[in-house]
């Protein structure tokens, strides 16, 4: 795995708020990955988070029609925070090496984990319309960044990123929910609608790196095989709660009040800082 990013990498990440780590695991490392998030994913089941309430949901996902919430169910198959029900993939995501080179592109004093989410691209699955993924969350950054490991080639075909380079410094935080509509977000910020998007295929193995406001989406799964990926997320060290409860447990939700810093270790572990 890679330990430290290059200072082109992170110049890069910087100016276009993404960037490209290919390779990021080694050839034995893939293999161990696959293995783990594979069977987090078969003892998860069908049970989308650790623990099983519907209400954490996203609410502009609860509000869908079910002919909405179809389409948005074939455009991944999602389960989140495997961490906390698997053992060694807690272990995968708790490496030193993979914390600091986050915190190292991203350019924070520490970061937290926010969620694990593993992201499958069924065969002929939907596309992912483009959004931006700091408005869903529990917490307002503009330094918030995310991993997105390839655990199969991930190709133009079966359903590669696309990312708005620089669209994260508009540094605002509307949003869309995934749905049918792949260009909905530029409703929003007409002045983007123009620009076009970069096109992201990375082998397995790779990796890609994202500010949680820069705009982003897939294309569909065209082919017969899936599309795996593991993603982390990560939230600045010292954010705190808007109100939204996102992926937090009912039972620390109602603790929390506006303005409370989120620094909860069972369920946001510190896994870099600068310096140490």
């Amino acid at each position: 795995m890679r330990s430290t990013p290059t200072e082109q990498e992170k110049a890069f990440y910087e100016e276009n708020g993404f960037v490209s780590i290919v390779p990021f695991l080694s050839g034995d490392e893939l293999g161990q990955w696959r293995t783990v998030v594979d069977q987090a994913l078969a003892e998860r089941g069908g049970q989308r988070f650790a623990f099983p309430v519907v209400e954490v949901e996203d609410e502009a996902v609860l509000r869908r029609s079910s002919e909405e919430r179809e389409y948005y169910d074939r455009v991944f198959t999602q389960r989140v925070n495997l961490w906390q029900t698997s053992a060694p993939f807690r272990e995968l995501l708790h490496q030193p090496e993979l914390g600091r080179f986050v915190g190292q592109v991203a350019g924070v004093e520490g970061l937290r984990i926010w969620h694990d989410q593993a992201l499958v691209k069924e065969p002929y699955g939907n596309p992912t319309a483009f959004h931006l993924d700091v408005p869903y969350w529990s917490f307002t950054s503009p330094d918030a960044i995310t991993i997105w490991i390839a655990l199969d080639d991930a190709t133009l075909q079966n359903g590669c990123l696309y990312y708005v380079a620089g669209s994260h410094k508009a540094q605002k935080f509307d949003n869309v929910p995934i749905g049918r509509e792949l260009g909905a977000l530029f409703d929003v910020y007409p002045e983007w609608r123009d620009v076009a998007a970069t096109p992201c295929p990375v082998p397995a193995g790779g990796a890609l790196l994202h500010n949680g406001l820069i705009f982003h989406g897939a294309g569909a799964n065209m082919t017969p095989g899936r599309r795996r990926a593991i993603t982390c997320a990560y939230m600045p060290d010292g954010s705190t709660f808007n109100g939204q409860q996102n992926v937090l447990p009912p039972e620390y939700f109602r603790t929390l009040a506006v303005g409370d810093v989120l620094d909860y270790a069972a369920q946001n572990p510190l896994v870099y800082r600068r310096g140490s």
